[in-house]
């Protein structure tokens, strides 16, 4: 059997097992190629056409059964593809990836990485903080993205910092960017420029419906309460405190919008474009934030 061959049918196997994707790819084919070459040891960039030399070469009994018993291993454990391979691709960047944190896939990441977000940031910013940070791939994305800014990365879970801890060395930032452990923001004394933020936000129907791909992660860092609002709403009142006068908040409340705009009825929100649609990642300015406290008892400058 050929490589092209062997993903062809690890896809087909996926797509009749009924596993569900969505942690770094979308699609069965996508996630076959992933596992079956990380399986192989070949680089991604690999390409799957049956008319490439490489590609074309046969691939022997054990290699074949390798990742026959990896697919096979997805399959019974419904493990996201992340866990099993110890990676996760996030903006072109590998972030090592176990079940101590969520799966690295925040939309935030596109406009940042894209450049969008630069248009909250003036010659005067300093610092960046990505709250509730999990693996740290925003945090790095940024340090990346702004070299000049400080950047904090803070997380309730001791666990999850663990896994940042080993991604900052992993990526040679661990000089720049400064991991807290904290609830929310009541650690944390000082203000910022920015705030990135993926929070739990996953409503209490969904969670109780979530396959078991979701299920095997950090239940901490989706469980939002019964609307999925519990640390948005702490968040919005904390957040004015620590940000800086022209600061802004970009939050990523996945498929809560409905949701938060009842919650937050009152806020000025700026919703930004990204792969998954205009309704999943927000820009709350701290302005915003102070002129729907005046209105909303959610929030408090």
């Amino acid at each position: 059997m050929r490589l092209h061959a062997l993903v062809a049918a690890a896809a087909d196997r996926l797509e009749a097992s009924g596993v569900c994707f969505g942690h770094g790819t979308t699609n069965a084919w996508d996630e076959a190629a992933w596992l079956v070459l990380w399986r192989l040891g070949l680089p991604l960039s690999t390409v799957l056409d049956t008319a490439d030399d490489a590609v074309a070469q046969p691939l022997t009994v054990q290699q074949q059964q390798q990742v026959h018993a990896l697919i096979a291993q997805r399959i019974a454990t419904r493990q996201p593809a992340a866990y099993l391979t110890g990676e996760a691709w996030l903006q072109g960047l590998c972030f090592h990836a176990d079940a101590r944190a969520i799966v690295p896939r925040s939309l935030i990441a596109e406009p940042l990485v894209q450049g969008v977000l630069d248009n909250w940031l003036t010659s005067d910013s300093a610092s960046v903080l990505d709250l509730c940070t999990g693996s740290a791939s925003l945090a790095i994305l940024a340090a990346i993205a702004w070299p000049h800014l400080r950047v904090d990365a803070s997380d309730i879970c001791a666990d999850a910092l663990a896994v940042a801890a080993i991604n900052l060395e992993r990526h040679a930032l661990a000089h720049r960017v400064r991991l807290l452990q904290g609830d929310a923001l009541a650690q944390l004394g000082e203000r910022y420029d920015l705030i990135l933020c993926n929070p739990p936000y996953v409503n209490s129907r969904s969670m109780q419906s979530l396959p078991p791909e979701y299920r095997a992660e950090p239940g901490l860092a989706l469980d939002g309460g019964a609307d999925g609002m519990d640390f948005v709403r702490r968040l919005l009142r904390e957040a004015p405190s620590r940000m800086r006068e022209h600061a802004a908040l970009v939050l990523e409340i996945g498929n809560e919008r409905a949701h938060f705009e009842a919650a937050f009825p009152a806020l000025e929100i700026l919703w930004l474009d990204t792969s998954a649609g205009d309704e999943q990642v927000c820009v709350l300015t701290r302005t915003a934030l102070l002129h729907g406290g005046a209105e909303h008892p959610d929030i408090t400058p």
